[in-house]
């Protein structure tokens, strides 16, 4: 995770700051308890302070930023040490196109901790740093009521997947690449259409969730691949945002089929300009399904990760057989994962260093699946994260995947209906999917990653 700040900050009263913000969420000062293979289950302890000191300055100078970036993606904090997270703390002169400021980088343990905890972790610390009283956080926003599942939620296996076309490497090539890489966006919030009644017709995450479909459909289609069905992987966070919200991983995993209900809708949206009648259709069907998913109860990681996480066969022996699962099932693995935290709650104001500016993050991109599509919105402007195995593709080729989605969600700037005079002409599209690849390209970060980690950070 990783904030930006208009101003400096002081390395005393930050780490102190940092440190009260563990404090005061104690569940994020874990770690693991060492045991055998033949243990029932994994332990961890609270350790009720850090175990070391998780606040590390870096220095400044044009490369300072790439080398922390390249450490959070190839180096992983242990769950051997409490916290499971570390804080570098970067100052930038505005000679790399960041602009001139500090950068504040969160690197955490998977398995230990999500996007959320740390986001609330950074927002206490900014409390205390900046000595002001936490705003009101406002509550998520669900539908009321959970009506039927409409038909193709993402539920149903009946269907494969479609695969994310790998670059032009050599097979060999890839199978010896390690790592994963990544491309920030700096890109405007696309446009939504008006509400229907309590909810609108379609949310930036659904808009989200069409532009990644749209992003596989067109990057497979020029690489000579056929059509085929996208399912995306969709977090749902229902914690509260508040200082009482539960540390760890929170989210529950949810399924998305993104299927046009028109028979012709994906020759439409796969045309060089696709259909904006199509592109609402499809918006509308993701509306319906994620309303669904959203409002429906399951298990956090679902019924099977339940089974392979049961106590009933040894830690040793249910990890062989959850690798085993994961090869058998790699097939029926969904084609994308996207993560949307929305718009940050928290004001994020660390005082004379000032609110920050921009709010990045990203998951681990692991394969079969190897591509994830992370974003969050600050002052107006939607900060978006691809990040992706370079087993599937190279830096050059996800960059080039990048600007295909900086693309495709700018065609999702509609209004209901098919709005003819809303949704714009061809060459007012054309400006804005310009400006988009421009911000995608002005915000690349691709870094060598030397380093194949145990568990990806």
């Amino acid at each position: 995770m990783e904030v930006h700040l208009p101003g400096r900050l002081d390395p005393v009263r930050l780490r102190a700051a940092f440190r009260r913000a563990l404090l005061a969420h104690p569940r994020v000062l874990a770690r693991e308890v060492p045991g055998r293979r033949h243990r029932r289950s994994f332990a961890w302890e609270l350790t009720g302070r850090p175990d070391s000191d998780p606040v590390t300055f870096v220095g400044c100078g044009p490369e300072a930023l790439a080398r922390a970036r390249a450490r959070a993606l190839a180096q992983c904090p242990s769950l051997a040490l409490s916290p499971p997270m570390r804080l570098e703390v970067v100052e930038v002169d505005g000679e790399t196109g960041e602009g001139a400021g500090t950068v504040l980088l969160l690197t955490m343990h998977h398995t230990a901790l999500d996007a959320g905890s740390g986001l609330r972790v950074l927002a206490t610390t900014a409390e205390q740093y900046g000595g002001t009283a936490a705003l009101p956080v406002p509550e998520r926003v669900r539908p009321g009521r959970p009506g039927p599942a409409p038909s193709g939620t993402g539920r149903t296996l009946r269907t494969r997947p479609v695969r994310v076309a790998p670059d032009s490497r050599p097979g060999p090539v890839r199978a010896r690449a390690v790592g994963n890489g990544m491309v920030q966006a700096d890109l405007p919030v696309p446009s939504r259409a008006a509400r229907d009644g309590d909810l609108p017709s379609w949310t930036v995450n659904d808009q989200l969730l069409v532009a990644a479909s749209l992003t596989v459909g067109r990057w497979n289609a020029s690489r000579g691949r056929p059509a085929g069905p996208v399912r995306i992987t969709m977090p749902v966070d229902d914690r509260p945002r508040g200082t009482e919200m539960p540390m760890g991983n929170g989210t529950r995993l949810v399924e998305v089929a993104m299927t046009p209900d028109g028979p012709r809708d994906t020759e439409l949206l796969l045309r060089e300009r696709p259909d904006p009648e199509a592109v609402a259709r499809l918006l509308r069907t993701t509306a319906r399904r994620t309303r669904a998913l959203k409002s429906a109860q399951g298990a956090p990681m679902g019924a099977g990760a339940n089974l392979l996480t049961a106590p009933l066969l040894p830690v040793g022996v249910r990890g062989v057989l959850t690798r085993a699962a994961r090869r058998a099932a790699a097939s029926r693995t969904s084609t994308v994962l996207v993560t949307n935290i929305g718009r940050v709650p928290y004001a994020l104001d660390f005082g004379d260093a000032g609110r920050a500016t921009a709010v990045w993050f990203s998951a681990p991109a692991r394969m079969p699946r190897g591509l994830s599509v992370a974003a969050a919105s600050t002052g107006g402007r939607l900060h978006v994260t691809l990040r992706w195995s370079r087993a599937l593709l190279g830096d050059a080729a996800g960059a080039e995947l990048a600007d295909v989605f900086a693309e495709s969600l700018s065609t999702t700037s509609l209004t209901p209906a098919g709005d003819a005079s809303a949704t714009g002409s061809h060459s007012a599209q054309d400006a804005q999917n310009t400006q988009n690849t421009q911000n995608t390209q002005s915000n690349r970060n691709n870094q060598n990653n030397p380093d194949n980690p145990k568990r990806p950070s």
